[in-house]
């Protein structure tokens, strides 16, 4: 088999998958391991879930400047179809926070005509595959135009919604767009994982001059993460470019982004466990500008490298990781470094192809291992 050819399993069901497909929840190690945080504080920490994250960084943006405003499909009497947006009707009322047809290419040149305008628009898609009717909007206008205007014109927009896998929702609906939007010149994008992610990039993102891309994913929504005393506060924000050092170690660097976060800190306990390996995992957060010099900082120390993600193999993120490495930190490594990615193949509906299309822990734990020559 393919080493892109690659077996997953699903965390939990989404909230959108039909209801007589089975649920698969993580184990407990997993989720406590998914959960832990090394920067949060035990006192004055809250438990938050990553919606709730969402949803508290717009009512705080939504409250501090009344340039902001929020649009996109159900997102005002539904209260979103994630329930992202709950609550924010009824408090901004329909001037702020404004349910649209079912026409992404509209709404979106709606939402960038308006940041051109001078308003801070929060554009979100129910999932970012069905941005691609509205990509022209997002590259050629929101992305270009401080360029071509010579630094004149800014677009302070956010276009934000689930992104990568979604469980049992088939080819068009359960796809990576982080190497998509990364690629192109003019757009920053970020990929929260934990619930402190989310608020503090979302509201980097809505106060950033420049259009931002939030890829969240569907499958995270309900995980529930300790927030610290500090990221409650309604001045948190998390700056762009800058990786976070989930766990540390001396033997292997494991750099991975949004929900892949979770699955390698799982793989990382269980190296420890089987194999007495120290692994270093760094959570991206941030897809563009990439904080190349936090993973050639860790390479230089473990010396080996292995990339996570959801994405397909061809020209991602991975791909480009493993390129920077090679050009910047080729001296230190003892092995070649390796990426680890979803499927070359569009994703299927049928329960077994699905699993076969994305990263797992075991798999993850096994490819390193491999490595590092355990195996």
């Amino acid at each position: 088999m393919s080493r892109y050819l690659r077996p997953a399993a699903r965390l939990a069901a989404s909230a959108r998958a039909p209801a007589a497909r089975p649920t698969f929840a993580p184990s407990i190690a997993a989720r406590a391991l998914q959960q832990r945080r090394t920067y949060a504080e035990a006192k004055g920490t809250k438990e938050y879930t990553v919606r709730d994250a969402l949803n508290e960084a717009l009512a705080e943006e939504l409250e501090a400047d009344d340039r902001v405003f929020i649009l996109g499909e159900e997102v005002a009497q539904y209260n979103g179809a994630y329930k992202v947006t709950k609550g924010l009707l009824d408090r901004f009322g329909d001037r702020r926070v404004i349910d649209t047809p079912i026409t992404e290419s509209g709404f979106c040149g709606l939402a960038v005509g308006a940041a051109l305008s001078g308003l801070h628009p929060v554009c979100e898609f129910m999932t970012f595959n069905f941005a691609m009717q509205a990509i022209d909007q997002i590259v050629n206008s929101a992305a270009k135009t401080l360029y071509m205007s010579g630094g004149i014109q800014p677009c302070n927009i956010t276009f934000r919604g689930p992104n990568g896998f979604a469980s049992g929702v088939a080819a068009q609906h359960s796809q990576d767009y982080s190497a998509w939007y990364g690629s192109i010149p003019g757009l920053k994008v970020v990929a929260p994982w934990s619930a402190e992610d989310a608020k503090g990039l979302l509201k980097a993102a809505i106060r950033d001059p420049n259009p931002v891309v939030v890829l969240e994913n569907e499958l995270m929504y309900g995980q529930h993460f300790p927030m610290s005393e500090a990221a409650q506060k309604d001045d948190f924000v998390l700056p762009f470019g800058k990786a976070k050092i989930e766990r540390s170690g001396k033997d292997l660097t494991m750099v991975t982004l949004s929900r892949c976060v979770g699955q390698t800190l799982v793989a990382a306990e269980n190296l420890k466990k089987n194999y007495g390996v120290e692994a270093e995992v760094i959570n991206l957060r941030s897809v563009k500008p990439l904080d190349i010099d936090a993973i050639v900082k860790s390479v230089k120390k473990t010396h080996r490298l292995v990339c996570v993600e959801s994405g397909y193999p061809a020209f991602g993120v991975g791909a480009e990781i493993l390129a920077l490495t090679m050009e910047y930190a080729f001296d230190y490594l003892d092995a070649p470094a390796q990426r680890i990615t979803g499927a070359e193949v569009p994703t299927p509906y049928a329960q077994k192809l699905e699993q076969m299309s994305f990263p797992t822990e075991s798999l993850i734990e096994q490819h390193s291992a491999k490595l590092l020559r355990l195996l």
